[in-house]
């Protein structure tokens, strides 16, 4: 039997899921929690084989717990089951030790077979999250920005004005220009908010 402990702060979404997944024979849900640090303490206490871990809660996200929760339990196997799908969620959750990432459109028959697959050491992904990490991998890799360049997207991603950026670090409104044209140079884009989302998502720029 096959031990799972479900997490997400929708209680309705807990249910639905415990539901689906104890029709299944091989599945017994030993255990729900409501938020990532929630869930530390109950892995602990539970010993899930597996763990569906929503990405985004209050009272601590999943990506956070999930090292946690793997230094306590290291045969657990936590999969990611959440509506965000930004290159920048599925690296943070693939490098704290997510064996799976998943959306919540996954139907029911896949997300048996994806929690099964994980208990036997799998690493299992949505199609569409598999097809972003394989591009991600294939594009050759954005050159990282000088930390001048870091402060001045920071500010543009701010609102900022040009004139006001030059300002908040004491330099020309020319000298911001350059700065943005080789961010755009770098980036592979042509605008402000094209270079505000990319940083976002390859991770050099936090939200």
């Amino acid at each position: 039997m096959l031990r799972l402990m479900i997490v997400d702060d929708h209680p309705v979404v807990r249910e639905g899921l415990r539901g689906m997944l104890e029709s299944d024979p091989r599945v017994t849900v030993v255990g729900e929690a409501a938020s990532g640090d929630e869930a530390v303490v109950r892995a602990r206490a539970l010993a899930p084989d597996v763990i569906l871990m929503d990405l985004r809660m209050p009272g601590g996200d999943g990506v956070s717990a999930i090292p946690r929760i793997l230094a306590d339990r290291p045969e657990s196997r936590v999969i990611v089951l959440t509506t965000y799908e930004t290159d920048q969620d599925i690296v943070r959750a693939v490098e704290a030790g997510a064996a799976g990432y998943l959306l919540k459109d996954t139907s029911r028959a896949d997300l048996l077979a994806a929690v099964v697959s994980a208990s036997r050491g799998e690493t299992v992904l949505s199609p569409s999250v598999a097809t972003r990490l394989v591009s991600r991998m294939r594009a050759p890799a954005a050159e990282s920005l000088s930390p001048r360049e870091t402060e001045v997207l920071s500010l543009v991603a701010r609102g900022l004005t040009n004139a006001e950026i030059g300002r908040a670090l004491f330099i020309g409104e020319t000298t911001v220009k350059t700065h943005l044209l080789r961010i755009f140079g770098k980036l592979g884009v042509s605008d402000r908010t094209a270079a505000v989302t990319t940083a976002m998502d390859l991770g050099l720029l936090i939200r």
